[in-house]
């Protein structure tokens, strides 16, 4: 095994071409090539464009992550890259570029998973994460809460969207408001200036029947459709739309359900450390809000930067398995867009 290992490590699941390197826990470079602009017209990710995004930004972002951290391909001790889940045109392209890039270093590649490297960015921060620990994913694709007793092996489903993502219906909202994709930050920024009270939205699988079949899972679809009623109903009655009051009614629907249903899951497994990550985790009533509630409990959440799709969570999660002497990926790596969390790596086909 090895102590501090030098992990490079390339993420392309969504729209985010990162790349960056690790050495242990400590964060070398971090480059992130972003085609964000290119999908706002659409008001969504449009996978064949951000797959040729990736193309296009690959070999430059690679360059710049080494010459940023002042090494070369040679140096590196081994290489990681996001397999799934994600849109598989995009998966592909980084898992393309990686294993060409381990096969020319001679370098064992690592297949990680996308949401488990979202728990091991924290690494990054605060060293080795406490295990066990609950970890609260959110992001425009995925929201789940899972029990982490291992982040290289074993990661355990506690519950999971069973419609819209939070970030999903953020950006959905946003449409519906004339607000810019993507749409979390735009919510987040204007709701400063509403009244989180004014709208009595929905929280979704809260009520005392669904704590017994959906006790941890969370649900937004209604949310959001709530909020295309009240907004109708607002024009048809000849009112104008209070944007900021939407939007920050909206946005504590949303977080009083994530937060509730996180602390309550640290208090009924009896851990002590609740960890938070994804796009989402950059919301800034999210952050409070979780920090309100968690009396006793060790929160961690990475900076904003590192709460988005980035390289250096993969390059986290790559070196945490190198460290343990997990084995490597065999080649004919591929790619599996919805490759479930409790799957930390993928092993290839051959």
């Amino acid at each position: 095994m090895i102590d501090e290992p030098l992990v490079l490590g390339i993420e392309t699941s969504c729209d985010e071409t990162g790349v960056a390197i690790v050495r242990g826990t400590t964060l070398l470079s971090d480059v992130v090539a972003s085609s964000v602009s290119e999908h706002e017209r659409f008001g969504g990710v449009v996978p064949e464009v951000a797959s040729r995004a990736h193309l296009e930004a690959m070999s430059a972002t690679v360059d710049r992550a080494l010459s940023d951290a002042g090494v070369s391909l040679s140096d590196l001790d081994a290489l990681a890259v996001t397999s799934g889940p994600g849109l598989v045109g995009a998966l592909l392209v980084g898992v393309s570029a990686a294993e060409g890039l381990a096969l020319a270093a001679d370098r064992p590649l690592y297949g990680v998973n996308h949401l488990a490297a979202h728990v091991a960015v924290g690494r990054l921060v605060d060293g080795d994460l406490p295990a066990p620990a609950i970890a609260l994913l959110v992001s425009g694709g995925h929201t789940s809460l899972l029990r982490v007793d291992d982040v290289t092996a074993d990661i355990t489903p506690l519950g999971v969207t069973l419609d819209d993502a939070a970030g999903e219906a953020f950006d959905k909202v946003a449409r519906l408001l004339g607000l810019p994709f993507p749409g979390g930050p735009h919510i987040d920024r204007i709701a400063e200036e509403g009244d989180p009270h004014a709208i009595d939205f929905p929280r979704g699988l809260s009520s005392s029947r669904d704590d017994v079949a959906h006790r941890n899972d969370f649900s937004f679809s209604g949310l959001k459709t709530a909020v295309v009623r009240w907004i109708d109903a607002s024009r048809r009655e000849g009112r104008d739309i209070p944007v900021a009051d939407v939007a920050a009614s909206f946005q504590e629907a949303v977080v009083d359900v994530l937060t509730r249903k996180a602390v309550r899951a640290c208090r009924e497994e009896g851990i002590d450390t609740l960890i938070l990550g994804g796009g989402v985790a950059a919301n800034s009533r999210l952050r409070a809000l979780v920090m309100e509630r968690a009396d006793g409990l060790d929160v961690r959440i990475p900076p904003a930067r590192l709460c988005t799709d980035n390289g250096a969570m993969v390059a986290a999660l790559g070196s945490a398995l190198v460290a343990q002497g997990r084995p490597a990926s065999s080649p004919g790596l591929g790619a599996d867009s919805s490759l479930p969390v409790d799957s930390v790596q993928m092993f290839g086909s051959s």
